[in-house]
């Protein structure tokens, strides 16, 4: 099962559910992967690897944080498709923190997948990590895209001394991202596209309590893992940026707010705030997309005004340490 791509594949707001009417998440394809080692199949260099994104999908935006955070913006390039899709699915147009691909000149993101495998049937999802040697797709599974973008392109990286998964805490960062994927990244998608009022509270609980697990452990510790940043918490966050915006009414994950959390609300902030992080969140993106991309959840298409927070409020998680 998919641990992180973008679900807005094939006609907008379509969804696959199983006879229960539950959220079913498919796999992804490309799970190729760049390597530091020069022999490697696909080895790290500099220019050769581009991004193809929608910062309107938390999956791919994880991708843009961690490239923002390791200083790779002149090593990995990057083009960001339109928010609002069509029956044809994500588009390179000119639109407001938009781009157009200048690498391939594609119109639409499935040309990739076309051209990269001839004949492909499946769903064209965000994110794309592509080799510009083989003009080809590397990844598209969000979750091996950042490991990736942390350590291969070190050489060249503005900031290579940044280690978001260092081999002492990897233990303990797989098994947080598991339960929080289950939980929250994948959670949130259970409750909102739950087909049936059974599917929905077979959902809901455990979204919460992962939720519940997340503000206890942030009580102890500045982050997920400790008191440095790791992918673990860069893999929740777009999840927790979304949720009083997007989730907790569009998706009817209603149950608390993340301000209510004594801990989440004031950790979200801290990550925010984090040097390099907030230019590579969009909010128009996400709020525009997932409003206009879903009509089976918001017929109207109307886009809401709230609520009004305030991520650069002061966190004062400082006296956890980190």
């Amino acid at each position: 099962m998919s641990a992180g791509t973008g679900f807005w594949d094939g006609v907008p707001g379509g969804v696959d559910s199983d006879d229960a009417g539950r959220f079913v998440r498919r796999g992804s394809v490309f799970r190729g992967s760049v390597f530091a080692d020069p022999a490697a199949e696909f080895p790290a260099a500099p220019g050769r690897y581009h991004l193809y994104v929608s910062l309107g999908c938390p999956w791919a935006n994880r991708t843009v944080t961690v490239r923002a955070l390791k200083g790779l913006e002149d090593v990995v390039g990057l083009s960001v498709v339109d928010p609002i899709r069509d029956t044809r699915g994500w588009a390179f147009r000119e639109a407001p923190g938009a781009s157009g691909d200048p690498i391939n000149g594609f119109e639409y993101l499935s040309e990739a997948y076309e051209r990269s495998m001839p004949g492909y049937d499946d769903r064209y999802s965000v994110p794309v990590l592509w080799d510009r040697e083989r003009g080809a797709i590397v990844n598209n599974e969000s979750s091996e895209i950042i490991v990736m973008l942390d350590g291969a392109f070190n050489e060249w990286a503005a900031h290579p001394e940044l280690d978001l998964y260092p081999a002492s805490l990897r233990a303990e960062i797989d098994a947080i991202n598991e339960w929080v994927y289950s939980g929250l990244n994948n959670g949130v998608y259970r409750v909102g596209f739950a087909a049936s009022q059974e599917a929905y509270d077979e959902a809901i609980v455990p979204l919460f309590d992962t939720l519940e697990r997340m503000d206890a452990l942030l009580a102890q510790r500045r982050y997920l893992a400790g008191d440095r940043h790791t992918l673990a918490d860069w893999r929740a966050f777009p999840t927790l940026m979304r949720f009083d915006l997007v989730y907790h009414g569009l998706f009817r994950a209603n149950r608390r707010r993340l301000i209510d959390y004594e801990n989440l609300w004031p950790y979200l902030r801290d990550l925010y705030q984090t040097p390099r992080v907030a230019p590579t969140v969009d909010f128009d993106h996400f709020i525009r997309g997932y409003n206009l991309n879903l009509p089976q959840l918001n017929p109207a298409g109307i886009i809401p005004i709230g609520p009004d927070l305030d991520f650069w409020a002061p966190h004062g998680r400082e006296r956890l340490g980190g």
